[in-house]
């Protein structure tokens, strides 16, 4: 996955080998649980939903909605928000922040299966009930998200949640109802404060099928000239696919190296 609303960003990616462009409409909330974080809060709208699916040919759309809520005074509410990113073309919507299986339920019952859904596991209470919430009828997919969930959590760093074992746990929960799954970002595969090659040895081992493409990846904010961009998406996406395809040759024990090497330098940054 790769987050943007500008047309021409998204049909470079898809080139490239994108699979799905991710819009990002969530904003409620953000503020105050990400405060004073260097992070992205990108707030697009239904408008740029439609823009993106006009703009791409085979990528799937991927819209973060805002977790369940009623309506503002200046926003619409759930079910409409909803109704409206389906009008405008979405495939995938994902629902962020939820605690509850009432949340899950409704929102299953808003998008009534004209899309495929998404949950973005990324709230303690959200993990605390997992086995609960992968038995609801209508999850397509589960995204975990460790930023949000770090945070809740008073850990310093994300990967933290892949060096103690939280992630195993939530993969190994999931992995019962062979719902498709993912975790976390990606940056370039010699990127990152850890490597994304390492990380990426670690979606391999866990059986993750979905990472989204950080803004490490390629900062379209910084690279602004259009063939950059290009460049960038064309040799990134291509080494990651390469090493996707070498990965199937490594055995059992390269990737608990591997995981043993991410822990290691985990705990290297956390007490630093």
């Amino acid at each position: 996955m790769y987050i943007t609303k500008i047309p021409e960003i998204a049909r470079i990616a898809e080139k490239a080998g994108i699979d799905w462009i991710f819009v990002d409409m969530e904003f409620i909330g953000k503020d105050s649980r990400q405060e004073g974080l260097d992070t992205v809060q990108n707030h697009h709208t239904v408008d740029d939903v439609a823009n993106i699916k006009a703009a791409v040919h085979k990528a799937k759309v991927l819209v973060r909605v805002n977790p369940i809520h009623d309506a503002l005074s200046d926003y619409p509410g759930s079910k409409d928000e909803i109704d409206g990113v389906i009008k405008a073309g979405a495939d995938i919507i994902m629902l962020p922040f939820f605690k509850t299986v009432q949340e899950v339920e409704t929102f299953i019952g808003f998008v009534q299966g004209r899309t495929k859904t998404c949950l973005l596991v990324e709230t303690p209470e959200a993990a605390a009930i997992l086995e609960q919430i992968i038995n609801i009828p209508g999850i397509d997919m589960i995204h975990i998200g460790l930023n949000d969930m770090h945070l809740s959590l008073k850990m310093k760093f994300m990967f933290q949640l892949l060096a103690d074992g939280s992630v195993d746990k939530w993969a190994s929960i999931i992995k019962t109802k062979n719902i498709p799954f993912g975790f976390g970002g990606l940056a370039s595969l010699d990127g990152g404060v850890i490597p994304g090659r390492m990380i990426l040895k670690e979606h391999y081992r866990l059986g993750s099928q979905m990472v989204i493409i950080s803004r490490t990846f390629c900062n379209t904010d910084k690279i602004t000239d259009v063939e950059d961009v290009r460049n960038v998406f064309r040799k990134g996406v291509t080494a990651i696919r390469q090493m996707e395809s070498t990965m199937s040759l490594l055995k059992p024990e390269d990737f608990n190296n591997n995981h043993n090497a991410v822990c290691e330098a985990v705990y290297k940054i956390v007490r630093g």
